[in-house]
């Protein structure tokens, strides 16, 4: 576990014990990047997995959740965030992370620092952590506004 730090990006070193947090850290790695095929592998193949967020509504199964990642890595504004402020917990074959994500949003004429609220939970198959649900909100109403204004442009 990551006991002492604060913070995960995606640019930590992982213990390499093919531990949950691990997967965790691959996510943001990969999320930051922009790197579809390592999300792919990261999240749970198949239908079975889900996500919700201001973005992308309720997404079920992979094929949606990588339209939704494909049209943000694709669009105006880049995304980069980190995850803070979290608890962890799970078991041998489950592990769920809740906390926040901070970040930017930006395009070539605006930022805006984001905050969200964040659950992870990963599933362990065949020894393989797999991101199996990720559930993100944005408290402020004005700052989901402008997330999306600046995502979406003037159109959906």
């Amino acid at each position: 576990m990551l006991e002492n730090r604060n913070e995960i990006n995606g640019s930590e070193t992982k213990a390499g014990d093919g531990s949950a947090q691990d997967a965790l850290i691959e996510f943001y790695h990969a999320f930051n990047a922009g790197d579809l095929a390592a999300l792919q592998l990261n999240w749970m193949p198949g239908d079975a997995p889900s996500m919700d967020n201001p973005i992308g509504g309720i997404r079920r199964g992979w094929t949606s959740i990588s339209e939704g990642y494909l049209k943000l890595f694709g669009g105006r504004a880049t995304v980069q965030v980190s995850f803070h402020d979290f608890s962890s917990q799970g078991a041998a074959d489950w592990h769920l992370f809740v906390g926040r994500e901070r970040g930017i949003c930006a395009t070539p004429t605006e930022r805006l620092d984001l905050a969200f609220r964040t659950t992870r939970w990963f599933i362990r198959t065949d020894g393989i952590w797999h991101q199996l649900h990720h559930h993100g909100s944005i408290e402020d109403p004005k700052l989901l506004t402008d997330y999306q204004r600046l995502i979406f442009g003037d159109h959906r």
